[in-house]
C-alpha cells in the first residue's frame, strides 16, 4: 500500500522519539521507585529514634504530641509500632509486629529493613536496637517499627504518572508541530507536482519554481530529461517529415514504373520497364536505408559507453565492404594503418557505416574521373585521425557547411544527402568530429575519436 512523505516522515521522527519517551519513562519509575525506598526507609528510622527518645522519658507510657506529629509528617500514611525491654518484656506499641527473617543478636547492632506480611498485608519494617533506661531497667531496647507498602506504590505512581503524562504531553505537541511542519516543508514538493502535471507532449518547458536544496538536483535532472524528450520528439517530427518529403519522388517512380511495367504493350517493354523498376526500388531501399542510418546516429555517448572495438578492424572491415560494392569501378584504394591495436569505446556497426558513406560519397560525389582513394590513419597523444582522400573534383571551401547538411549537395548528383551528415552524427556520438579539409586535388574528409592509449 502507497504511504504519503508526510506519513513516512512523521513516522521517521516520532518512532526515536516515541522509544526515547518509553525510555524514559521507564527510567523515571526506576528512580523513582528507588528514591521512594530512601526517603521511607529513612522516615522509619526518624519515627524509630523519636519513638525510642520518648519512650525513654516517659518510661514507656506514651509518646509525646511532638513524636506522634512527626510520625503523620513524615510517613505519609498509617504507621505502626513496637517496643519491648531487654529481657523481652513489651513496653509500648502495638503488641504483635511483623516477624523478622532469620538472624543472630549481633545482625542487630545496625537498623534492619525487611519486608514482611502483617494482617495479611505486606509492610515494610525497620528494627531498631537502641541502649537507654525505661523505668530503672538499663540494656537494649528493640523498637519495631513498620508501614503498608501500598503507601509508597501510591506515591511511586503519582510521581510516575505525572511523568508520563508530562511526557505525553510533550511527545503530542512535537507530533502536532511535526505534522503542520512537514506539511509546510513539503509545500515546494506540492507545488512542482502541480507543474510536473502541466507538462503534456507539446508541452515539455523546463520547469521553474522555487524548492528546498535537497530537492534541487531532482529539479535539475528533471529539467534534462524534459529536454532530452523534447529534442527526441522534435528529431522525431522532423525526421517522419524528411522521411516523407525524401521518399515521396522515388515511391512515385516506384509506382509509375510499376505501373509501366503492369500497362506495357509487350514483353520486351515490360522487361526493359523491369530493369527500371529494380533499379528504382534498389535506389528507394537505399534512400530508407540512408534515413535510418541518419536517425539510428542519434544516439547516447557511445565514447563511454559503447564496447571496446579496435578502429584499424572496422576501417580494413569497411574498405572490403566497399571493394565489394563498387568492384564495376576502376577506382585504386590504398590504405596505411598502424601496425599496432588503436583501441577505443564505441559502436562498431555505426563507426563501419560513417567509414563507408564517405567512401562512397568519393565515388558518388567525386565525378566520374575519380581514380584513387587513400586511406590513412594515425594517431598522436590523445586523438585517433582517420582521412579519406580522393583525386575528384572535390568540395570548394565555401560547400563545406553545405555538404554536412542533411539533404544537401556540394555538387549535385545522385545520392540522398546523408552520407556525410551521418558521419558527422556518428562522430559527434564518440566524442569525436568530422572535418573537411583543403585539398589541392579532390576531396579529403576526417574523422577525429579519442582512443584508449596501449599501456
Amino acid at each position: 500500500m502507497a504511504q504519503s512523505l508526510r506519513t513516512r516522515l512523521i513516522v521517521i521522527i516520532l518512532t526515536p522519539l516515541l522509544l526515547v519517551s518509553v525510555a524514559a519513562a521507564a527510567w523515571q519509575f526506576r528512580n523513582t521507585s528507588h528514591r521512594a525506598e530512601e526517603i521511607f526507609d529513612r522516615g522509619l528510622f526518624s519515627a524509630a529514634l523519636a519513638i525510642s527518645r520518648d519512650v525513654a522519658l516517659s518510661d514507656g507510657d506514651a509518646l509525646s504530641p511532638a513524636t506522634r506529629q512527626l510520625i503523620n509528617d513524615t510517613s505519609g500514611g498509617d504507621l505502626f509500632y513496637h517496643v519491648y525491654a531487654p529481657d523481652g518484656v513489651f513496653v509500648t506499641g502495638y503488641a504483635t509486629p511483623p516477624t523478622p527473617p532469620s538472624i543472630g543478636q549481633e545482625d542487630l547492632a545496625e537498623p534492619l529493613y525487611y519486608n514482611a506480611i502483617y494482617q495479611g498485608r505486606d509492610v515494610r519494617v525497620l528494627r531498631y536496637q537502641d541502649a537507654t533506661t525505661v523505668d530503672r531497667v538499663t540494656g537494649l531496647f528493640t523498637i519495631s517499627v513498620w508501614q503498608d507498602m501500598d503507601i509508597r506504590a501510591s506515591f511511586v505512581r503519582d510521581v510516575v504518572t505525572r511523568a508520563i503524562a508530562v511526557i505525553g504531553l510533550l511527545l503530542l505537541s512535537v507530533a502536532l508541530i511535526v505534522w503542520f511542519g512537514v506539511g509546510l516543508g513539503l509545500r515546494p514538493l506540492l507545488d512542482l507536482k502541480d507543474a510536473i502535471a502541466k507538462r503534456t507532449a507539446s508541452e515539455l518547458q523546463p520547469i521553474r519554481r522555487n524548492v528546498p536544496v535537497e530537492a534541487q538536483p531532482i529539479v535539475e535532472t528533471l529539467n534534462t530529461l524534459l529536454d532530452r524528450v523534447s529534442r527526441r520528439i522534435s528529431s522525431k517530427d522532423e525526421f517522419i517529415s524528411n522521411a516523407a518529403h525524401q521518399l515521396r519522388n522515388p515511391i512515385a517512380g516506384v509506382l509509375a514504373l510499376a505501373e509501366a511495367v503492369e500497362n506495357a504493350p509487350t514483353s520486351e517493354a515490360a522487361k526493359a520497364r523491369s530493369t527500371e523498376l529494380v533499379a528504382a526500388a534498389r535506389n528507394a531501399t537505399h534512400l530508407t536505408n540512408q534515413l535510418l542510418s541518419f536517425e539510428r546516429a542519434r544516439g547516447a555517448d557511445l565514447a563511454t559507453s559503447g564496447e571496446l572495438i579496435e578502429l584499424g578492424a572496422i576501417v580494413r572491415g569497411a574498405i572490403e565492404r566497399f571493394e565489394a560494392e563498387h568492384g564495376d569501378r576502376d577506382i585504386k584504394l590504398t590504405s596505411s594503418l598502424p601496425a599496432h591495436p588503436v583501441s577505443m569505446l564505441g559502436d562498431p556497426l555505426m563507426l563501419s557505416e560513417a567509414v563507408l558513406n564517405i567512401l562512397s560519397n568519393a565515388v558518388t560525389h567525386g565525378g566520374r574521373n575519380v581514380s584513387k582513394i587513400d586511406v590513412t590513419l594515425t594517431v598522436n597523444s590523445e586523438m585517433a585521425r582517420l582521412s579519406i582522400r580522393d583525386d575528384g573534383i572535390g568540395i570548394a571551401p565555401a560547400d563545406h557547411a553545405l555538404a554536412v547538411s542533411r539533404f544537401s549537395q556540394a555538387n549535385n548528383g545522385p545520392g540522398s544527402g546523408l552520407g556525410l551528415p551521418i558521419a558527422a552524427r556518428v562522430a559527434e556520438n564518440h566524442n569525436g568530429h568530422l572535418t573537411i579539409d583543403a585539398s589541392d586535388v579532390g576531396a579529403s574528409v576526417s574523422l577525429e575519436f579519442p582512443f584508449i592509449p596501449e599501456p
